[in-house]
């Protein structure tokens, strides 16, 4: 019991605060990305899903999508098997498949689950494979700037297609899924698919009223050398001048793709956040204010509120 009358008055003030929101958003679907960088911590692991835990208790649809890059490289150098990365994305060879089998379904997901289970949030483990959930082809060799020959991705997988019927039906029915990013093409070729690019493909295919993009940066810097930097609001438009003037590189560029993927294909809101700030994603949903950067199509659809934002 708050026997402070002030606690109970900053506690009703709250709940008055979210109020417009959750009627806003509830029955509602959202689809959450967080990066293997969130997972590695059992504390940072713990805050995110308790997080979810209260999107789903008020009644909003939550898909939740994982990586595991971090983890992949860990357990690529214990095992003797090189690393490399070009313009933010995995080149996939054999052996780096069969360790992001491993981390991604075998560690990851079940490791999600398991903390979902002790909030008792109704969550279950599924990967692009599962009831062909995601169809992908194998990437051909692509010229990418700086590279002198075409890189070769490797087990690398373009999204072709996307059934989210297997989806759709944990949602009616109550339940949170968990989802890997790895998925395969139509002879069953395992394929190692970016999570950005995954969480992008199924926010658009059902229809999300949100995309929220979990990461360990403040959300999208103008400076990338200074976290001071952030940007509250930007359209596509501005994400494209940001990318000419180098301000994206690394991890976030592929994030830039998934952002304008979602966004084209339907998604009204991408929410950037850093999962270090407390409270970060129950801060972005249920306040104007938010803590990182929010990304529609043209800035001139916010309203007043969303593009001034402050206390």
């Amino acid at each position: 019991m708050l026997q402070n009358p002030s606690n109970r008055d900053i506690v009703v003030g709250a709940l008055r605060h979210a109020a417009p929101y959750v009627r806003l958003y509830r029955r509602k679907t959202f689809v959450i990305k967080a990066g293997g960088e969130v997972f590695a911590d059992p504390a940072s692991t713990r805050a995110l899903i308790e997080q979810v835990a209260i999107l789903h208790q008020v009644g909003i649809r939550t898909v939740l999508v994982h990586g595991g890059g971090p983890q992949n490289t860990r357990l690529a150098e214990s095992l003797g098997v090189e690393t490399r990365m070009v313009e933010g994305r995995r080149v996939t060879d054999e052996r780096t498949l069969e360790v992001a089998t491993m981390v991604l379904n075998g560690q990851i997901n079940t490791q999600i689950v398991a903390a979902c289970r002790q909030l008792e949030l109704p969550a279950i483990g599924v990967s692009g494979v599962d009831a062909g959930l995601i169809r992908a082809r194998k990437r051909a060799p692509v010229r990418v700037a700086g590279q002198a020959a075409p890189v070769d991705y490797g087990f690398v997988g373009d999204i072709e297609s996307v059934d989210t019927s297997v989806l759709t039906t944990q949602l009616e029915n109550g339940l949170l899924p968990v989802v890997s990013p790895l998925s395969a093409d139509a002879g069953g070729t395992l394929l190692n698919i970016n999570a950005d690019t995954v969480a992008a493909a199924l926010a658009s295919a059902l229809g999300a009223a949100k995309m929220v993009l979990t990461t360990g940066a403040p959300g999208i810097l103008e400076d990338r050398s200074n976290p001071a930097s952030l940007i509250s609001y930007v359209d596509l438009a501005g994400l494209k001048k940001l990318e000419q003037a180098g301000a994206l590189a690394d991890g976030m560029l592929p994030k830039a793709r998934a952002i304008e993927a979602a966004i084209r294909g339907g998604v009204s809101r991408v929410h950037v956040i850093s999962y270090k700030v407390p409270d970060s994603l129950l801060l972005e949903v249920f306040t104007n204010e938010g803590t990182g950067t929010l990304v529609v199509e043209n800035i001139a659809t916010l309203s007043k509120e969303e593009q001034a934002p402050g206390p």
